[in-house]
């Protein structure tokens, strides 16, 4: 993990909690009673505060708080022609056991929005993450915005959710290796036109991966006798996708992969199981060159895993909860993070100091991937990212 490259020792997530100002400002505007410049005004305002403050704590990739949204995934797939977002979709459409939709029907809740295929997929030309990403550029130095960290939705969230054969009609798609093959040529054309913008350090969120490892959506998977394919099947075709979507970047610019486990209002998770049963093929197949993990409980398993990362690549290690305020013992997370690093020696015939060249320490997942936020307070965010920061000044001093 070179120094002045992604990733660094200190990261965070991508999303922060919203101010006050901008949830109010947003509530008036979705009823009518604001401009879109005057939310958009609202915006550079909050996002200015928070590069300030990422840069106050001293983080280099800084983003913009994921406040231009009202959710982590953004509206790359809404934009896509060919998709289309369905309000309040039939639930029969589900896999009622994939873990998100689960976590909502346990709760009383439903699926409000989702995105179906209604015909062929192609990309417009124009990138909707442009404006955030340029406004965060422009706020840091020259020589560091290639630093700035944009984050991606996966390029196979909207299947997963869906039973087979709702994701896409067979009119429009006669299987999901076409159905993927003109995502992929989509998501390369939205990073053509990042990489054109000037953008670098990409992070690709994604919880399907976990799920992956959750033993009620296994069993769930095997239950349906509708299912066309395997867990590991699926598995293996999502990785191909990845792999198609990044083919023409992965070598120009930093890609990341962050897997969690769910993180919705109230510090809500959805799905729980170690990497174990994906490690392998996740670390050794995908094109990412870096992997940010959930380690803040014992839901995420053991570092044994790690064990399966190769020497070229890297590991941002979650081990500080953004769900709850009570801070993180240092000494705790910093014996964490060198028990990692053991496991990764003994994995790859390295040294502890070898292993450690290759890690950095982040807060699990963000502070806010639904615009609500998590159950904590600004001080309390501040006090998470801060605790990061000197861990990291801890164990790799004087890098950033």
């Amino acid at each position: 993990m070179a120094q002045h490259n992604p990733p660094f020792r200190a990261e965070h997530l991508g999303s922060l909690l919203r101010p006050s100002d901008l949830l109010q400002t947003r509530s008036a505007y979705e009823d009518g009673n604001l401009s879109p410049a005057e939310l958009k005004k609202a915006e550079d305002v909050a996002v200015k505060t928070a590069v300030d403050l990422q840069t106050k704590l001293g983080f280099r990739a800084l983003g913009d708080g994921e406040y231009r949204r009202g959710v982590f995934w953004g509206s790359f797939f809404q934009e896509l022609e060919g998709m289309t977002e369905v309000q309040n979709p039939p639930l029969d459409i589900f896999r009622t056991y994939v873990p998100d939709i689960a976590g909502f029907l346990e709760k009383g809740d439903r699926p409000g929005q989702s995105c179906l295929c209604t015909g062929k997929i192609k990309h417009k030309g124009k990138s909707t993450l442009i404006d955030e990403w340029t406004f965060v550029k422009n706020s840091v130095p020259a020589e560091r915005a290639g630093d700035t960290k944009l984050t991606l939705i996966s390029p196979v969230w909207y299947h997963l959710r869906y039973r087979e054969g709702k994701a896409y009609t067979s009119d429009v798609y006669a299987n999901d290796e076409e159905y993927f093959a003109d995502i992929a040529k989509a998501y390369r054309t939205e990073l053509d036109i990042l990489y054109e913008a000037g953008v670098r350090n990409v992070q690709i969120d994604d919880p399907n991966f976990a799920y992956f490892c959750s033993e009620k959506m296994i069993q769930g998977w095997k239950a349906d006798s509708t299912n066309k394919r395997t867990l590991d099947e699926l598995l293996d075709l999502y990785i191909k996708c990845y792999n198609d979507c990044l083919s023409q970047h992965k070598d120009k610019m930093h890609f990341g992969l962050h897997i969690c486990r769910g993180n919705f209002r109230g510090s809500r998770h959805f799905s729980e199981g170690g990497y174990d049963l994906i490690a392998t093929k996740l670390f050794r197949e995908l094109d990412v060159s870096t992997y940010y993990l959930e380690y803040d409980t014992p839901r995420a398993g053991s570092f044994e895993p790690l064990a399966q990362l190769p020497v070229h690549k890297s590991v941002i290690l979650g081990v500080i909860t953004s769900k709850f305020p009570e801070l993180e013992d240092k000494s705790a997370m910093k014996e964490r993070i060198f028990a990692a690093a053991d496991v990764m020696a003994k994995g790859s015939g390295q040294t502890r100091q070898e292993a450690l060249e290759r890690i950095g320490i982040s807060p699990q997942c963000g502070f806010a991937s639904h615009e609500e936020g998590n159950s904590i307070t600004w001080e309390d965010m501040e006090n998470k990212l801060r605790l990061v920061r000197e861990i990291a000044d801890d164990i790799w001093p004087g890098q950033p």
